[in-house]
């Protein structure tokens, strides 16, 4: 009798995870900030990909929700021995959203345009700076050529920057882009709102399956909570501020996914600046901070604690929170061995705009205090923390998150804000680089994050947490951001 219950119960839970997808229905999500444009290839601005990639505009190849590099309008690729050949097999049969067909004349003009930086205003030309010849073998079979091995091309190649472009169309790209999605634009209402409509003629049969999907611009965080209660919405994909998610968990009218995404959000050190040019500092600041509860104070709980600048998503992540364990009688120690027995005064400037990084900043200058580190808080505008602190490096601290993916390579530029320059780990990261062997390249990315971490160049903090917020009838909804991106490709609305 308890066997037959428990098939029972058994066979029950599998029909209620075998829920068949629904098709139809249209779907409203908030999004705080509007784009400037919808051309992620010349803007760098995170709302432009959070409408535009994998709805309306797609490359050869996409991340996927578990971070992967997947197909997209390429079905197969072929890495040649010495790295330095890339051959896309297209798929046939795709088609533009204006009807025009799809095929390697696309590709070879998408990335002519995308090298020529001065022309077009490429906002990563460092992504294709590696490109030699884009060859068109037959209409649906592509080559290119690197003039040296580059190991994060192909990652490139899946980023928001690198979207297949319609040629007959690119003079709308930033306004009303024609691509070969499984949405299509229909409306842009500056100040209000972008509407997509299903393309009936995508080339990966049987999705998506909402008919129509509204970005709707809600810059109040408030705002967009009420208007969630309200009916007026149905999914704020970002920006949930934490208290507000633990509130809505509560609520069986909603749901919270707690998951991940590429944004690490670091304690940034002036390295150029004293005392912070010492890296006893540095490394008594970590000791001092104590991750756990800065997770808990400022973000309710949620977010990943992280040791160096790579999210867990990223296939060479290594767990490097242990390196400096919650210690102030150890921080103390630091401080004096630099010279600084008790300690020192110092400005911390916070981005005003952030919630999490005036929480963030409050509370590691309460922890810093108790070893002797007095910061003064300074609240920063935007655009002032724009060009005083990332342009000029006019700061001593900082707290702020870096969203772009797999973005270590920041670490090796001497002109950054942050001022670090080691020449070890420059040449670690070259190599890395052009590394074809994907066992070495891995162990070439550790020791890139390990060197880093040694010098406590930053207070490497915790991964900012995604939350995305929605009525329990939304099915299927990314969990974890692995990209800058709100795909609802899979996504439906429960009946």
């Amino acid at each position: 009798m308890v066997c037959l219950i428990g098939l029972i119960l058994a066979s029950l839970t599998v029909s209620a995870n075998a829920q068949k997808p629904v098709y139809g229905g249209s779907l409203v999500i908030a999004q705080g900030v509007e784009p400037p444009g919808l051309d992620p290839t010349t803007a760098t601005s995170a709302a432009i990909p959070r409408v535009v990639y994998g709805n309306v505009l797609e490359g050869l190849v996409k991340i996927d929700r578990n971070g992967k590099i997947v197909t997209a309008l390429a079905k197969d690729h072929k890495i040649s021995k010495d790295g330095k050949e890339y051959t896309f097999i297209l798929k046939k049969g795709v088609k533009f959203h204006d009807g025009k067909p799809f095929g390697a004349e696309d590709v070879r003009f998408t990335f002519e345009r995308l090298m020529d930086s001065k022309k077009t205003g490429t906002a990563h030309p460092e992504y294709y700076k590696d490109i030699d010849t884009v060859q068109v073998v037959d209409s649906h079979t592509i080559k290119i050529n690197l003039k040296n091995v580059n190991s994060t091309f192909l990652f490139n190649l899946a980023r928001p920057d690198s979207i297949i472009v319609n040629k007959q169309a690119v003079d709308r790209l930033k306004t009303a882009p024609i691509g070969t999605g499984p949405f299509k634009l229909v409306e842009w209402v500056r100040g209000g709102h972008i509407t997509l409509v299903k393309f009936g003629e995508y080339h990966r049969k049987g999705i998506p399956y909402l008919e129509k999907v509204t970005f709707k611009f809600i810059g109040d965080p408030s705002a967009q909570i009420a208007s969630l209660k309200a009916g007026d919405i149905d999914v704020i994909a970002y920006d949930v501020s934490p208290e507000n998610a633990l509130l809505l968990e509560k609520d069986p009218k909603f749901k919270v996914l707690n998951g991940y995404t590429t944004t690490e959000v670091i304690l940034s050190t002036n390295n150029s600046r004293k005392p912070f040019n010492d890296v006893c500092v540095r490394r008594a600041m970590a000791h001092a901070i104590d991750r756990s509860a800065l997770i808990k104070g400022a973000m309710s709980g949620y977010g990943t604690p992280i040791g160096s600048h790579m999210d867990p998503g990223n296939p060479y992540y290594i767990d490097l929170t242990s390196a400096y364990p919650y210690n102030p009688a150890k921080a103390k120690a630091l401080l004096a061995e630099a010279g600084y027995p008790s300690g020192f005064e110092a400005v911390i400037k916070l981005p005003e705009r952030f919630a999490y990084a005036k929480r963030s900043g409050e509370i590691i200058a309460d922890m810093l205090s108790r070893v002797g580190i007095k910061l003064k808080i300074e609240l920063v505008e935007w655009g002032q923390w724009i060009d005083r602190v990332f342009k000029n490096a006019d700061f001593d601290l900082t707290v702020i998150g870096h969203a772009e993916p797999f973005d270590i390579n920041i670490y090796a530029n001497p002109k950054y804000y942050f001022r670090y320059d080691n020449p070890k780990f420059q040449e670690t990261l070259k190599k890395a680089e052009r590394e074809p062997d994907p066992t070495v390249r891995k162990e070439l990315y550790i020791a890139c994050q390990k060197i880093i971490t040694d010098d406590a160049v930053n207070g490497f903090l915790f991964v900012l947490p995604s939350l995305p917020t929605m009525k329990k009838e939304v099915i299927n909804w990314w969990k974890d951001y692995p990209m800058t991106a709100v795909d609802v490709t899979e996504v439906w609305i429960a009946k």
